[in-house]
Formats: structure tokens, C-alpha cells, sequence
């Protein structure tokens, strides 16, 4: 009888293409629309480039095609296991085996502009096949398809084990530890392959062995040995495939749970004080070590932290490595910028006693303190001290307690202001590494915070440079005045808005009147923000004040930065026009909406 209720293979992979693509077009407004336009046309001119590379530069496509398949196994681990809007524990009652399940869940990963985005780039390789005939291009046609199944089939396999065994503090450090150092080798891994020696053959053997390159291999091979390779990637999508399936079945009747289970035993007592602040405090440092998603976001700030100028040191340029803690310090509140939402509903019991807000506010303050403080000291200290670049004491000494006492208040700002509903801790799913929020806001406002927070040690920064030993004192100063203010602010506005945050974080945010369309951004205008936002740091931060306080400091190493790589005479006009060009980028992206928005307004009355 439960043949006749279960639709056929088919039939149900067809409905799970049509779920997917009507939760899509559902959802398809505001920011939600400009983030995905924003995301086509920037994989769509990636995807163009692959294209080029395979034309241009043949011998850099195995390189480009392992950079698409690096993006499809940590992109959905950096946003919390991905797009889960078909979660297999909605489909568990099914009369089907996990195996046709899986498969049509399978299907309805295809529905959507990624696949389609990087079936464009796969496109390369019939191209690059082009200059071995036309077997090459048969060849490369189908290894473009298999190369696309195996890459969606490799991460959803892989964000599947990780579900599946992240139940401990351990798995989940460890986790953090592999997507940190993956993002420091995807943003300074040429460091490695300079140091390992980059013309050596051995990369080209090693790229061409992930499944990104296993079609270029094809293309280069004789037809039985390319024939051998498709027919062992058809067999390696069956095998993940059957993988896939045992993964879901497993995850759908295990116990899900977001945190580690509580002793057992009588239970810790909070400590006996009076003060509201320490008692939140303990209540943090606990959720702090419970918290799967926290912990693995911990692990990954601190990691890429870590990493990421110990590449560079494999070139001899220890430039980074004073500022380890530095950057630990930017990265950890990057990934604690959404406290109150991570912790769901729960805000109601600060706001049923009276005259608890403050309280809150200055106990989570003080808890991330006493968790990213104590190590981001002992990193600065010893990586200046190690790095022997004595120059740097004075900017490590004067940004460090800055960069602290900001992002203690940064974050506990954002949390009230910009608050991105989640779930309850738990209700969670399956999957520990989701907190059920949108994935995609949390995204834009560790964004915010990777800027927010550096911004407040500016003033330390600017006395270091007329005063180094002045700066320390500016940067204490800074510190303590930023976290005193910005939680000021974030607690009065609990008092105030507390009720609009709880109903936001159990309802959502509220339907947009049909009026306020009228305010909205051209779609044109807004991929243009969306795009200065993610873009204008890269010419201002790293490729224009960085080399402005290398060459104001004497420091020789170019690394890679663009100026330092050029004649003497063209590095301050390229210095200064890499920051002009930031400034504009951001100057645009945020007067564009007032004037839109005011002349709009305007014409309404």
C-alpha cells in the first residue's frame, strides 16, 4: 500500500524542483532579491573569467576549477551548513527508502542560480578540450556534467558528516580549525606554493587529482584512459550518492541538538553575588563552552587568525605575525555580532525582571572579554616578541586594548540594533552548525563588524603615529570608552525597544507596507550598493592604507600588496588612488539610497 502513496523517482524529483523553486520566488524580495541578483552577477562574471582562463591561460584552469570546488565545500560551512529550505526532517514520514530521498532531494539542489552559474564556468572545459579536437570536446562536455554532480554531491556530503559527527566540543573546534585554515590558504595560500616551489610539476599532478581537475585529466589523456576517468566519476557520484542517503537517513533519526548535554549530577550553581552582571557573565562563558555553533566559529577566528601570518612566514615576511591577536580579536567579534539572536526567544526572561537590561548587556560584555581577551594578549605579546619586529610594540600595545573595548561594545550594539532572528537553541535541526537564522543577514553583519570594529581604534591608530608611546595610552583610553558607550546605548535601547526585539525574533520581521515600494532601490542601483559593500574594503584597506603605513614605516616587504610591486615613482599615485577609489565605492553605496530615498519621498508628497 505505500507504493501508491510514494511518487515515483521522478515524479518526486519533480516536486522537489518545483518546492524549491516556489520557496525561491517566495522569497525573492528586498534583500533577499538584491543579495541573489547581487550573487548571479558576480558568479556570472567568475564564470565568464573561467572561460577566459581556459582560452587565455590553459595552464591555470585545473587552479581556477579547484577555486569553484573549494567554494562549494566551505561556502555552505561558513553560513552555518547552507541552504537548508528543504530540510530532510520534513520528508522523514515519506513512505520512500532514504535512497530515492536522497536522490530527489539531489534534484532540488539543482533549482537554483548556482548549478546553473557553474555549469557556465564547467563550460571551459570543452573549450579548453577544443585544442585536442573534437574528442576533446565531447570529453569535456560530459566531464562538465559529472564535474558538476560531483562537486554539489561533495558538499552536501560533506556538510552532512559534519552535521552528523559535530555532537562534541572537540569535533566542533576541530571543524572551526579546518574552515579557518581552509579561508587563510584560499586568501594567502600562494605564500605555501611560492615557498614550496610554485613551477613544480607535482601542483599540476595534485590539482588535476581533486575531482575539480579529474575532467582536464581526461581531456589530456588518451580516449581509453579519458573513458576510464569519466566512467570512474559516474561511479564515484553513485558511491556519494549511497553515501548521501545512509548520511540522511542517519541524521533524520538521530537526536538533534545545538549544545552539549549537561553534566550529569547535581548542577553548578551560579555564583552567590548581587551583581546582575556576573551572573549573565557566568551564564555566557557557559553558553560560550556549550555552544557548538559558538565554539566552531571560535575555533575558525582564532585558526585563520593563526594561520594566515604564518604563511606569509614561509616567505620570510614577518610582517603579520605581531598582529595575530589583532586580527583574533577582529574575527571573533565578527562571528559574535548576532548574541541575542543566536540565543532565541530567551530574551523574555531579562525582560519580565525589572531593571534587568543593563545587567545583560555589561554580562555578555564582560563574558566575551574573559573569552577572546586572555588569548589575543598572550598571541600579541608572543608573536611580536617571537616576529622580533620591534617597531610593531607600539602600535600592539596601543590597538590591542582598543580593538578589545570596541568590539566588546560593537557587538553588543549590533545585537540590539541589527538583530537577525534565529532559532531557539532547542529547536534547532539537524544539522549543529545552523542557528536557524538567515544565513545570508548574518553574513552582511559580521561584514559590518569586520569594519565597525577596527574603525574604533582609529584614533590609537593616529596617535601611535604622532606619538607611539601616546597611542598606548589613547588606545586604553579608546578601549574602555567604547565599551562604556556603545553598551550604554545598546542597553538603553533595550529598555526601550526590548518588546519590538522579542516579537521580531519569534515573528520575523513585520510584512513592508505596499506604500514603502516606492522608496525601494532600482534593481540596478541595488546590486551597485550591494556590490561597493563587498567590494570598496579591498582598494581601501588592504591595497591602500596598509601600503601607506608600510612605506610610511620603511617596511620593505611588497608581499601582496599591488603598490609596493611597482617602480618607486608610481607607488604613491597607486597608493592613493586604491584609497580614493575605496572612499568613492563607499560614498556611493551609501548616498545613493538617501538621495533615491529623499527624492522618492518627496515626490510622494
Amino acid at each position: 500500500m505505500a507504493h501508491l502513496l510514494t511518487p515515483r523517482p521522478a515524479a518526486l524529483a519533480q516536486h522537489m524542483i518545483r518546492l524549491r523553486l516556489t520557496l525561491m520566488r517566495n522569497t525573492l524580495r528586498g534583500d533577499n532579491a538584491t543579495n541573489l541578483y547581487t550573487g548571479v552577477t558576480v558568479g556570472l562574471a567568475l564564470a565568464i573569467g573561467t572561460i577566459a582562463v581556459a582560452v587565455l591561460w590553459p595552464a591555470h584552469l585545473p587552479l581556477t576549477l579547484a577555486a569553484w570546488l573549494s567554494g562549494w565545500i566551505f561556502g555552505p560551512i561558513l553560513i552555518g551548513g547552507g541552504n537548508e529550505s528543504l530540510r530532510p526532517e520534513y520528508f522523514s514520514m515519506l513512505p520512500a527508502p532514504p535512497r530515492r530521498i536522497a536522490a530527489a532531494l539531489l534534484a532540488g539542489a539543482f533549482a537554483g542560480p548556482a548549478p546553473a552559474v557553474n555549469l557556465l564556468a564547467l563550460l571551459s572545459l570543452p573549450v579548453y578540450g577544443w585544442r585536442y579536437g573534437p574528442t576533446g570536446v565531447l570529453i569535456g562536455l560530459v566531464a562538465a556534467v559529472t564535474t558538476l554532480v560531483t562537486m554539489i554531491m561533495l558538499s552536501r556530503v560533506i556538510i552532512a558528516l559534519i552535521g552528523l559527527f559535530v555532537r562534541s566540543r572537540a569535533t566542533a573546534a576541530a571543524v572551526g580549525i579546518v574552515v579557518g585554515t581552509a579561508i587563510a590558504l584560499c586568501s594567502n595560500g600562494w605564500a605555501l606554493v611560492i615557498a614550496l616551489g610554485g613551477s613544480d610539476s607535482w601542483i599540476q599532478r595534485l590539482l588535476r587529482a581533486l575531482p575539480s581537475g579529474w575532467g582536464v585529466a581526461a581531456i589530456e589523456a588518451s580516449w581509453p584512459v579519458a573513458l576510464a576517468i569519466l566512467v570512474g566519476g559516474v561511479v564515484v557520484i553513485a558511491l556519494l550518492l549511497a553515501a548521501w542517503s545512509a548520511l540522511l537517513a542517519r541524521r533524520v533519526v538521530s537526536s538533534a541538538r545545538g549544545g552539549v548535554p549537561p553534566r550529569r549530577g547535581a548542577p553548578r550553581p551560579l555564583p552567590a553575588t548581587t551583581s546582575g552582571a556576573r551572573i549573565t557573565a557566568a551564564k555566557e562563558l557557559r553558553a560560550w563552552w556549550r555552544d557548538l555553533v559558538r565554539i566552531q566559529l571560535l575555533a575558525t577566528a582564532f585558526s585563520y587568525a593563526l594561520i594566515t601570518p604564518l604563511l606569509l612566514v614561509t616567505i620570510d615576511a614577518w610582517i603579520m605575525v605581531p598582529f595575530i591577536g589583532l586580527i583574533a580579536i577582529v574575527m571573533a567579534a565578527a562571528s559574535s555580532a548576532n548574541l541575542y539572536g543566536s540565543d532565541g526567544t530567551a530574551l523574555w526572561l531579562t525582560l519580565m525582571t525589572p531593571g534587568a537590561e543593563r545587567a545583560d548587556v555589561r554580562g555578555r560584555q564582560l563574558a566575551w572579554l574573559l573569552v577572546i581577551g586572555p588569548a589575543a594578549v598572550v598571541l600579541s605579546l608572543a608573536g611580536t616578541l617571537v616576529s622580533g619586529e620591534t617597531w610593531a610594540w607600539p602600535w600592539v600595545l596601543g590597538l590591542l586594548p582598543a580593538l578589545l573595548g570596541g568590539g566588546a561594545g560593537v557587538i553588543v550594539l549590533l545585537a540590539v540594533t541589527s538583530l537577525v532572528p534565529g532559532t531557539d537553541p532547542h529547536k534547532r535541526g539537524g544539522n549543529p552548525l545552523s542557528t536557524g537564522a538567515d544565513e545570508t543577514a548574518e553574513t552582511s553583519l559580521a561584514w559590518l563588524v569586520l569594519f565597525a570594529v577596527p574603525a574604533t581604534a582609529l584614533p590609537a591608530a593616529g596617535a601611535i603615529l604622532l606619538d607611539p608611546w601616546a597611542g598606548v595610552a589613547t588606545g586604553l583610553l579608546t578601549g574602555a570608552l567604547s565599551a562604556w558607550g556603545l553598551g550604554r546605548i545598546a542597553y538603553r535601547r533595550l529598555e526601550k525597544r526590548g518588546i519590538e526585539l522579542l516579537n521580531l525574533m519569534k515573528y520575523g520581521p513585520p510584512p513592508q507596507p505596499a506604500e514603502s515600494a516606492t522608496a525601494e532601490l532600482p534593481l540596478v542601483h541595488r546590486i551597485g550598493v550591494t556590490f561597493c559593500y563587498a567590494i570598496a574594503w579591498l582598494p581601501l584597506f588592504p591595497q591602500g592604507l596598509v601600503p601607506m603605513f608600510m612605506k610610511i614605516f620603511g617596511v620593505e616587504e611588497p608581499v601582496w600588496f599591488l603598490a609596493l610591486h611597482l617602480p618607486p615613482i608610481w607607488q604613491w599615485p597607486t597608493i592613493i588612488f586604491m584609497i580614493a577609489l575605496g572612499l568613492l565605492m563607499y560614498g556611493y553605496a551609501i548616498l545613493l539610497p538617501i538621495r533615491l530615498n529623499s527624492s522618492s519621498t518627496a515626490a510622494t508628497r
